[in-house]
């Protein structure tokens, strides 16, 4: 069984920026893809980025583009999203999501609030 923790979350004014950890309990962390999902109230989860294993160029929402970057550190079982600029509309929870084989893997979300 996998288990996924996310950090990072918190209250930001528009502009700020902030950072979201997930951290991995999978030994084979490191050949499996990674992605960051968010759902905001009374709308449906969506996927906000994706990263590989390998050296392919990560995948992004159009809306988060340009502003957000997910990376990995696979010595850590750790992947990041850093947010910059962010705006109210970002305000969401956000999922950290890990897919082996057949079998999908969830975090507990951590909530961003982008507000002044």
């Amino acid at each position: 069984q996998v288990q996924l923790v996310e950090s990072g979350g918190g209250l930001v004014q528009p502009g700020g920026s902030l950072r979201l950890s997930c951290s991995a309990s999978a030994r084979t962390f490191m050949i499996w893809p990674m992605a960051w999902y968010r759902q905001a109230p009374g709308k449906q989860r969506e996927l906000v980025t994706s990263i590989g294993s390998g050296s392919a160029s990560p995948n992004y929402a159009a809306s988060v583009k340009e502003r957000f970057t997910i990376s990995r550190d696979n010595g850590k079982n750790t992947v990041y999203l850093q947010m910059n600029s962010l705006k109210p509309e970002d305000t969401a929870v956000y999922y950290c999501n890990m897919k082996i084989t057949t079998s999908t893997y969830w975090g507990q979300g951590t909530q961003v609030t982008v507000s002044s």
